[in-house]
């Protein structure tokens, strides 16, 4: 019997063996936390469709900042939730706003000592729940919302923000928060766009997470989930408006086009693994019918291999920890 010669199991032989030879690891610094900071609550308030996360007091947001720079983590990326919205988002413009007084309280805890991220978008600020000024028609305004974006972009840097992440997806915006930064003498506070954000499904859990308002849906300027091609347009503007790194949003299903993009990308890449996909594979643990940590890592893992360099993900926390006990 001729036996083959070439043996790929030779290396799948033990653990150490393909720990050795892995292609894509996982390291803290990789992943990136996001959290959800809530006005008005004086207890952390747990997201029913996302277990194990919760909206934040200003303490136990500290608290969890604090916990990601001991952990070695990326990064934290931060959403605010208010107790008063109105149609044009006035409380997204507040320096005394409940995300800036988050971003502030952030980096007094921590300083530089992690990235301080924040998310720039008007649909937890909004009374209709979306991303932008509605016209009178009911439409979103693209270039009205802009110029509040350009606000924003200021108010949070000058609050503390390293990195701002602009997610409406409005033609334009990376342009005019560039611009407004630059012109406010924020030359060094950088951009993460979120270039190609498809309007999906899984981000139902968010929308608790944030107390969306929203009716209706954000397909007129969201992307459609059948385009491929059209996200590496939307890379190349937001690259040529001044974008320092760029995301893909959803992650885990959207893995060709994060692909696609890791592989014509000059600045780094980052993808988002959304509420939905978080909760799925916790439903299914929770079940009994998948490995909870396995799943977790090989997701995380699905997601670098196609071309990320950094994660957001809501179990960045608790992967690190793993790491840390060499789980």
């Amino acid at each position: 019997m001729n036996f083959p010669a070439v043996r790929p199991r030779r290396l799948r032989t033990t653990p150490a063996m393909r720990r050795l030879v892995s292609e894509v690891k996982i390291q803290p610094q990789e992943l990136i936390l996001p959290a959800f900071i809530r006005e008005g609550i004086t207890e952390p308030n747990p997201i029913v469709s996302m277990p194990g996360v919760v909206q934040h007091t200003e303490d136990t947001l500290r608290r969890a900042a604090a916990e990601a720079v001991e952990l070695g983590l990326g990064g934290i990326m931060l959403f605010g939730i208010p107790e008063t919205r109105d149609a044009r988002g006035t409380a997204a413009i507040d320096p005394n706003g409940i995300l800036n007084r988050g971003i502030a309280a952030v980096r007094e805890e921590v300083g530089d000592d992690l990235v301080i991220m924040s998310d720039v978008c008007l649909d937890e600020f909004t009374d209709h729940g979306h991303c932008g000024v509605l016209a009178a028609e009911g439409s979103v305004d693209n270039d009205a919302t802009l110029d509040i974006y350009a606000e924003m972009a200021v108010v949070q840097a000058q609050a503390g923000a390293h990195m701002l992440g602009p997610s409406g997806m409005m033609d334009g915006q990376v342009a005019v928060m560039r611009q407004a930064l630059d012109a406010a003498g924020l030359q060094d506070t950088s951009i993460l766009a979120y270039a190609a954000k498809y309007a999906s499904a899984f981000y139902g859990p968010f929308r608790e997470a944030v107390d969306s308002q929203l009716k209706g849906d954000r397909r007129t300027y969201q992307m459609d989930p059948a385009n491929r091609r059209e996200a590496i347009r939307e890379v190349e503007l937001d690259l040529a408006e001044g974008a320092d790194l760029i995301m893909v949003k959803p992650a885990m299903s959207y893995l060709d086009v994060l692909a696609d993009v890791a592989e014509m990308s000059p600045v780094p890449v980052s993808a988002y693994q959304i509420s939905g996909e978080y909760a799925m594979i916790e439903a299914a643990a929770a079940n009994g019918w998948i490995d909870r940590r396995a799943s977790i890592v090989e997701s995380v893992l699905s997601i670098r291999r196609a071309g990320a360099d950094t994660v957001l993900t809501y179990w960045a926390s608790e992967i690190a920890q793993w790491l840390r006990e060499g789980r």
